[in-house]
Formats: C-alpha cells, structure tokens, sequence
C-alpha cells in the first residue's frame, strides 16, 4: 500500500491493572511496533478495564467513525471471570472473521497447548476489521504475524478498492 493509503491502526489494551496503573502494558506497544514496521499508522492507543459496556462503546465509536481500518484488541480474551473482550466483540460485529480467527489458534497450538484456551473472536463492523488477541506481548505478536499477510488484502476489500481478484 502507498503510504496515503496506509493502514490505520488503533490499539486497544483490556486490563483492569494496566488501566488503574498497576502493572505496564506492554502488549499496546508491542503491537504498535509490528504495525510501525509494515509502514502502518497507528492512530491511537488506550488501555481500558474489563468492562464490557465501555469497550463496547469504544469498538463501536472508533469503528462507525471510521478512524481505523484495523482495531487490535489485546487481552480479555481467556477464562477469567472478567474476560469479556469477545463477548464484546460479538456484540458490535456485523460479519465475523472465523478464518482469521481459525488461522491464529492453529498457529498457536504448534507453539503452546494453551492456546486451544483462547476465545479470541474478530469481525468487521462497516468499514473497521476488529482482532482480538492474546494479552500477552509475546503472544498478541505471534497471532498478529500469522494474519499480516492477509490483512492488507482486507483492508484493501473493505475500502472498497480494487484487490487484484
């Protein structure tokens, strides 16, 4: 992609402890240094708690705004009582993603046992892909790294521009 035609990124950390300043996100940043490196623009990042109601809003105000193409969700996404991220995410998306979804377990699963527990979702809400991904730097990283090769190919079919297909 041009860099005009970047793709615009937001991140958004799901934590109750990195948002009351208990511990450092460091999954945000790990993932704004991907994007950075494919000539992405992030265009925000934030960190919020475990809330469904508030990331709620914030998926649907970020995504009907059009302010990113792609919003990475990191975190939330276990079993933990207060792990709704893709409760949330089911709730806002109007066509989910399960291929990408598929892809990021099947990787994980080659690298821990553990991932058979994620319950990551990832769907399009207009325009706006959404991820969820692991909480863990290492391995909101390694699940973003399986999808990049299909993800500018999506964004290029969500604005609507000629693919090449």
């Amino acid at each position: 992609m041009k860099a005009s035609s970047a793709i615009r990124v937001a991140i958004l950390t799901v934590s109750d402890r990195a948002s009351l300043g208990e511990r450092e996100d460091a999954s945000g940043p790990a993932l704004a240094r991907v994007a950075l490196e494919q000539g992405w623009q992030v265009v925000h990042q934030e960190v919020l708690p475990d809330e469904e109601g508030r990331l709620k809003e914030w998926l649907i105000a970020w995504s009907d705004r059009g302010l990113a193409d792609v919003l990475l969700v990191t975190g939330g996404t276990g079993f933990a009582p207060r792990d709704v991220t893709p409760e949330a995410t089911r709730s806002v998306v109007e066509k989910r993603t399960p291929g990408l979804d598929e892809a990021m377990r099947q990787s994980s699963l080659a690298i821990t046992p553990h991932a058979m527990l994620s319950r990551s979702v990832s769907g399009i809400r207009g325009k706006t892909l959404i991820i969820n991904l692991p909480g863990s730097p290492k391995g909101a990283v390694e699940n973003l790294q399986v999808i990049l090769p299909a993800l500018g190919h999506a964004v290029k079919l969500l604005r609507g521009e000629d693919a090449g297909h």
